[in-house]
């Protein structure tokens, strides 16, 4: 076990309390726990992404089994349930959408053109409608396909888009022009998620993304793997009526095809679209689409532990990691399982190591903490969104949440990355943090692929709850190694079967990330302190409401 300093524990500015509380014992290294952190760490990580548990997607026959296994990692390091139970459940929809013909005709000005799914487009529904029928229906391109009038752009001003399929671009100007929206820094009106939420307000009958590796910052093939089984949504009394009826995305060589059809230029439309005054138009296409779902309402579940405070016991710290990934979908060279060890097996065992350091304390920490590993990340970040619609502990006494996702392989580094600086006052604490591991704090400077929207803690922020952004960077300590380290992958390993668990992974980087979440932590746990959001932050308002 290699030694990996703790000293991130103390900061100059924690409480002398805390300092007595810790000890000299916990400063040292990670064989100070009963427990050899390295060994809890690797072993969780190979048992929950092996093929037994079959890629880990919710509502499937494999998630009795996973979460049985998680809540018993939790109980065996000394979480206690919360009313009785470790598991919240949450009511979930499974949409399995299958196309006719597994193809779509479109029909335009100068051609038709006829693309095949998966290849060329995927198409899918969240909706409880059991048949799904467009008949002959209208396109309309919609630019970025964004409502906001904050920034004075308005994608659907002066057009009719009601039962019609709106053809848009994904992330936001900003990525094109720095001057427009946050620059770089993509907003949530960049967000596949939002464009399909704003198509269903807008009437919209069905809404394809055109997809853009550099915008979206994944491979087409993510975008394929991602929905080659059912889809999931949180259940909805209504069957998600307020959704758009058909959600998809197509490739941009389809696309292109799709406007040549059309009688229009795909570059110049997008050259438009990138620009503030641009106005929507209809595309001279239509499409009959015919769509068949099988539909179940079923219970997925958030598995939850708790360590109850002391003097602070009723206010609270959140750990967060998700435990889902994609499940068992198309093969590739010969493998189907989506086994998700760095996204996100490592997340989950990232948990319970912390689980373990914070209850191997002399004292318990003076507030509580929650350990939440939540479902349906994949899907929409479905467990966390529940969570903080239907909290356990009062959101107005909830702290801070400090989400991980992705904590595999990964080898020492000499920096931090910490995005969404400026947001709150938990700015400090990550620097405190940093310095006490020896590390020094960089901030992002490149937020285009929308991150703060794409992992569970977004979903904390939303309510009002301040939240920790901050990993290990790419100043290795010893760069030859890494660079020789990382010729061990073929490809990115991102939403692929091939994102398995090896024993050559290196995860000392990891762990330095982890004891530094858990030095957040326990300076947060015993200072008693809330942090605010900072002026300007649109958070800020609703953390006051409380």
């Amino acid at each position: 076990m290699k030694k990996v300093l703790l000293g991130v524990v103390l900061g100059l500015s924690v409480a002398s309390f805390v300092k007595a509380q810790v000890g000299d014992a916990l400063i040292g290294t990670a064989e100070t726990v009963t427990v050899n952190d390295e060994t809890l760490f690797r072993g969780i990580i190979k048992d929950l992404s092996d093929d037994k548990f079959g890629g880990r997607k919710p509502l499937t026959e494999y998630e009795p089994a996973v979460l049985d296994y998680i809540a018993g990692q939790f109980k065996k390091v000394g979480l206690e349930p919360v009313n009785g139970s470790y598991f919240q459940k949450v009511p979930m929809m499974s949409v399995s959408t299958s196309i006719k013909n597994n193809e779509l005709i479109v029909k335009g000005a100068k051609g038709k053109v006829n693309l095949k799914i998966l290849d060329d487009f995927v198409l899918w529904s969240l909706r409880a409608d059991k048949k799904i029928k467009l008949s002959n229906a209208d396109f309309v391109f919609v630019g970025f396909g964004i409502n906001a009038p904050e920034y004075g752009w308005n994608d659907y001003a002066g057009v009719d888009v009601k039962g019609k399929i709106v053809v848009t671009l994904v992330n936001d100007p900003g990525f094109y022009d720095n001057t427009l929206f946050r620059g770089k820094n993509m907003t949530y009106y960049g967000r596949w998620t939002y464009k399909f939420e704003e198509a269903g307000r807008q009437g919209a009958a069905a809404m394809l993304i055109i997809h853009d590796k550099a915008p979206a910052s994944y491979d087409w093939s993510v975008v394929r793997n991602s929905r080659t089984g059912a889809n999931l949504a949180l259940y909805s009394e209504t069957g998600n009526k307020e959704l758009v009826p058909l959600q998809g995305w197509v490739t941009g060589t389809s696309a292109k095809k799709l406007f040549d059809a059309a009688g229009v230029s795909l570059d110049e439309s997008v050259a438009a679209a990138k620009k503030k005054g641009f106005k929507s138009f209809p595309l001279k296409l239509k499409s009959t689409i015919e769509a068949t779902n099988d539909v179940e309402v079923k219970e997925s579940a958030n598995v939850v532990g708790l360590i109850p405070g002391t003097t602070l016991k009723d206010e609270y710290i959140i750990y967060s990691a998700h435990w889902d990934h994609l499940g068992i979908g198309q093969a590739i060279d010969g493998d189907s399982i989506y086994n998700g060890a760095d996204d996100n097996a490592s997340g989950v065992a990232a948990l319970v190591l912390l689980a373990n350091r914070f209850n191997s304390l002399p004292e318990r920490p003076r507030r509580s903490i929650l350990f939440l590993s939540v479902t349906g990340e994949e899907e929409g970040l479905l467990g966390s969104e529940y969570y903080s619609q239907h909290p356990l502990f009062p959101l107005a006494k909830t702290v801070v949440a400090l989400n991980m996702d992705g904590y595999g392989d990964k080898m020492r580094t000499n920096d931090i990355i910490l995005s969404a600086a400026g947001h709150s006052e938990t700015d400090r604490y990550v620097y405190d943090a940093a310095a006490a591991q020896g590390r020094v704090v960089v901030l992002s400077k490149d937020n285009s692929s929308g991150g703060y929207y794409r992992s569970d803690h977004y979903n904390f922020a939303k309510v009002g709850v301040p939240v920790v952004l901050a990993k290990g960077g790419r100043s290795y300590r010893d760069p030859e190694a890494a660079a020789n380290h990382s010729k061990l992958y073929k490809g990115s390993t991102y939403h692929q079967p091939t994102d398995e668990y090896h024993d050559w992974w290196d995860v000392s980087g990891s762990l330095d990330d982890i004891y530094l979440f858990y030095g957040i932590g326990l300076r947060l746990a015993n200072d008693g302190y809330f942090p605010k959001w900072n002026e300007g932050i649109e958070y800020k308002a609703i953390r006051e409401k409380y």
